[in-house]
């Protein structure tokens, strides 16, 4: 039955993938071969698609573009680890556009520049301010694919057993054909419908495991004290684990148990602390507690309710500095920012930053479901750590058999839309970043930055990318939007606000907010563990570093206010007043 139920969820995954591949294909070749002629024209097409997209393929793209692997996979298993805390970073997502709308969107779009490294050098006069800033949206878009590998690598093995690298070997060759097709013109539509794949793959399978959750007596998934095992349950360990126990409870244990091997005979487990092996297997009696993964807070019903409550060092500072990240990081994200300079006019680019947040919160009333469930359906998950696969199996144990695999691999479908349209977009931005500096533009120059942008973070080592995944791809996304939000934000909004930003000011505040951001979060990825202060400073450290980057750079500025760009005056008013008085 098991396997049968695989066979069908995987069928599901391959026609649905297959389907999107050949779109992509025949409209990135239409529109190779029928619209964009040789040279600037077919770079322009494969950068900004000749600047024709209308606001609402461009808002579907950007939504299908942002619904990434952390809000697929990873808002959901936060939910059930951290409760409802988690709910302010979906509101933080979609507030970010808010902010776009109304700072950056319409006079970006008007400068004419086809990338941020373009806008900064137009800006301030500055090829080290460029170099810089293409440094960072290099670095930006790496943190970015990771967790997109990395939720690729979780999905294909809940549905297979398969090794992480599978995955991500996977999303990297269909992404790597999808963007050497046809560049910017030919994911944009694929973008677009891949958003409506992953709303009706959220959708569909919620609207039916309520509908047998009520059927099933719409038990309170919270319950009324640390989660227990709803059902006997086996467990099987796939990495090393250090778990805590609530409390004394009864297990089963096949393999090593703090360090001594069991033969299947059953034991009592003791409150606190114990590693287990891997590649054991811990089978649990029915209403049995739930030993918790030593990374994961053990939360009662009324602490997983109430926001603020606990589970992280210092929970108010973490919160609030989160949701800064995700405001203002939004705002600097370079795939992003990108489809901006999509659109015809500044005008059509306000329309399209208007819808976005429509698109993004009708994705977002989902996720919620999956991680309120997953508390009482799928409590094993806290005990290996892997969270990001609640999405995935809340359907088989509410919807068994034929029903619950096609409902599987309807979710495992849109969950790698979402890993492929996301890595499409932040290869297109390394990709024309490198190509327009480095390899001086053009289409081979394009395919060339295509294959460094993948590259890069294959060279991660798999001992390294098993430290990643422990980390989950909604915290790994968070720390590539503390990066934009501590480097590219500022310098957008002072670069598109303030006459007296200097290149100095601009080139100093890059080097310490982006420095200190990326050796935060290097040190988060491979250091630790961390705990205390460190540990919230290393998580989230937006709070911190944003006010310092704006210092720098306003400080820098004035102290070179002689530097000034000549042109500044003009440059402005070529951001901010209409486009039909500035191009006359």
């Amino acid at each position: 039955m098991i396997a049968s139920a695989v066979a069908i969820a995987l069928t599901a995954l391959i026609v649905v993938l297959g389907l999107m591949t050949a779109l992509t294909t025949v409209r990135g070749s239409t529109a190779l071969r029928g619209r964009v002629p040789a040279g600037d024209a077919a770079a322009s097409d494969f950068l900004v698609a000749s600047r024709g997209v209308t606001p609402l393929w461009n808002a579907a793209a950007i939504s299908g573009e942002y619904i990434s692997a952390a809000a697929f996979l990873g808002s959901a298993g936060l939910l059930l680890a951290y409760g409802a805390d988690m709910l302010w970073l979906p509101i933080g997502a979609v507030a970010g556009y808010v902010l776009l709308l109304a700072f950056v969107t319409a006079p970006l779009r008007r400068s004419g520049a086809y990338t941020i490294s373009d806008f900064a050098e137009w800006r301030l006069g500055s090829l080290a301010v460029r170099r810089l800033v293409s440094v960072c949206v290099c670095v930006i878009g790496w943190f970015y694919l990771l967790p997109q590998f990395q939720g690729a690598g979780v999905t294909l093995r809940v549905l297979t057993g398969a090794p992480p690298w599978a995955g991500w070997a996977l999303v990297v060759a269909v992404v790597a054909g999808l963007v050497l097709s046809g560049g910017m013109r030919s994911i944009t539509v694929v973008q677009a419908m891949q958003y409506w794949v992953k709303v009706c793959a959220v959708a569909i399978p919620a609207v039916a495991v309520l509908a047998v959750w009520r059927l099933d007596g719409g038990r309170d998934p919270t319950g009324d004290g640390p989660p227990k095992f709803p059902r006997a349950t086996v467990v099987r360990v796939q990495t090393d684990v250090a778990v805590r126990v609530p409390a004394d409870t009864d297990v089963t244990v096949r393999g090593a148990l703090d360090g001594r091997v069991h033969h299947g005979r059953p034991l009592r487990l003791v409150k606190g602390r114990h590693t287990v092996a891997e590649g054991t297997e811990l089978r649990f009696p029915a209403g049995a507690w739930v030993p918790h993964a030593e990374r994961l807070p053990i939360q009662e019903d009324h602490t997983w309710a109430l926001p603020f409550a606990r589970g992280h060092d210092h929970p108010l500072f973490a919160t609030y500095s989160a949701l800064l990240g995700v405001l203002l990081g939004t705002m600097g994200l370079p795939h992003i920012l990108m489809r901006f300079y999509t659109d015809t006019c500044g005008r059509t680019a306000r329309r399209t930053a208007a819808m976005v947040p429509v698109l993004l919160a009708l994705f977002y009333l989902f996720p919620a479901v999956y991680g309120a469930l997953g508390r009482f359906y799928t409590p094993e998950l806290l005990v290996t750590g892997d969270t990001d696969a609640t999405i995935l199996m809340v359907p088989q144990r509410l919807v068994p058999g034929t029903a619950g695999a096609l409902l599987t691999g309807l979710v495992a479908a849109g969950a790698f839309a979402a890993f492929i349209s996301t890595s499409c977009g932040i290869v297109v931005a390394i990709a024309g970043t490198v190509s327009q500096r480095v390899l001086r533009g053009g289409v081979a120059a394009f395919r060339l930055g295509t294959v460094f942008a993948l590259a890069v973070p294959l060279g991660v080592p798999l001992t390294l990318a098993q430290d990643v995944g422990a980390i989950g791809a909604a915290r790994l996304v968070t720390l590539a939007l503390s990066v934009s939000a501590c480097s590219l934000c500022p310098l957008l909004l002072l670069g598109i606000w303030w006459r007296g930003l200097t290149a100095f000011g601009a080139g100093a505040g890059l080097l310490v907010g982006g420095g200190l951001a990326v050796a935060a979060a290097v040190t988060r990825l491979f250091g630790g563990p961390w705990d205390g202060w460190p540990a919230a400073l290393l998580t989230q450290p937006a709070m911190a570093i944003v006010p310092v980057t704006f210092a720098v750079m306003v400080g820098g500025s004035l102290l070179t206010r002689r530097r000034v760009p000549r042109r500044a005056d003009r440059a402005l008013a070529r951001l901010h007043l209409p486009e039909e008085i500035v191009n006359r």
